[in-house]
């Protein structure tokens, strides 16, 4: 009996070390902070919220990004490479959508030219996109107009006043709680919100009208990058700068006939199945999805 039991743990050690090796090869999600409910208290409006001033570097985004998002592109090496991972909510599916996303402080982008959208939402039609924005300028949300003239409408800082309001720990990072929805009535109207934790309310960041530019039908979820080759390294300058810093969405839902529902494989297919870091500059690169499409990963 006792060598029995010998054997047994032995090789139930054995597959616990298995186990570690796999884990440790395949870093884990990040823990996801407690998601609002959608339907709490919509009032006020995000305090932190202004029209942001013209930038040459953000001016040079705003033109790539009215390129479309339809295909990946680097139009010569001396241009950043653009490519994005995430999930896709179908037409129709949806009028609105509400995501907790993980937020970074302390990563700060070197090169004037790239910018890391990470995560960033839209829905289907929706007037604007909300991004988490880590660029040369510094780290902010942005309200980004798409039935209007283009390019970030409203800007949030991530200082210590958005960090007091807006966010809550998520393991070790912090995250915050993004909502657009499409307002009632006639026309495409549509609203975006922020939600205020120390309020316990969505407050508003940008409204806007009008019909939808981006040239596509779905909405997404997404990490996204505009990212240049370090020499130095042969990865992208993020790839270094981003090493200790997790982005996540999770609980991504849907609104449809009035009711909020999980983002599922039927209706936010993910944009590809086994996404490679080297077309992302960064090998070491980890793609988790960690739910059925309504949460996703990517770390190093």
């Amino acid at each position: 009996m006792r060598r029995h039991r010998t054997a047994l743990a032995a090789a139930l050690l054995t597959a616990a070390a298995g186990l570690a090796s796999t884990q440790s090869a395949h870093p884990a999600p990040a823990h996801p902070a407690t998601a609002p409910s959608p339907s709490a208290p919509h009032r006020g409006t995000v305090a932190g919220a202004r029209t942001p001033d013209r930038n040459p570097a953000r001016d040079r985004a705003v033109a790539a990004l009215k390129k479309g998002r339809g295909t990946t592109f680097r139009t010569n090496q001396a241009e950043p490479t653009h490519n994005w991972w995430g999930v896709f909510p179908r037409p129709g599916t949806h009028d609105g959508i509400t995501a907790t996303h993980t937020v970074d402080p302390n990563y700060h982008v070197s090169d004037a030219d790239n910018f890391t959208y990470a995560p960033t939402t839209k829905a289907q039609n929706s007037c604007m996109e909300v991004v988490t924005a880590y660029w040369n300028s510094g780290n902010e949300i942005w309200a980004w107009d798409w039935c209007g003239a283009g390019g970030p409408a409203k800007t949030v800082a991530v200082d210590a006043d958005f960090k007091a309001k807006y966010t809550r720990p998520s393991g070790d990072e912090l995250a915050y709680s993004v909502q657009l929805v499409r307002d009632p009535g006639s026309g495409n109207s549509w609203s975006s919100y922020l939600y205020n934790y120390r309020s316990a309310r969505w407050e508003l960041l940008y409204r806007q009208s009008g019909q939808d530019q981006s040239g596509l039908a779905h909405g997404w979820d997404m990490f996204e990058i505009y990212a240049s080759v370090n020499p130095s390294t042969g990865s992208g300058y993020y790839c270094t700068e981003a090493r200790n810093t997790v982005f996540d969405s999770s609980a991504i839902e849907l609104r449809h006939n009035g009711t909020w529902k999980p983002a599922s494989p039927s209706d936010s297919p993910w944009t590809e199945d086994n996404p490679s870091g080297q077309d992302f500059l960064c090998p070491q690169l980890n793609f988790i999805r960690a739910g059925a499409d309504d949460h996703w990963t990517v770390r190093q």
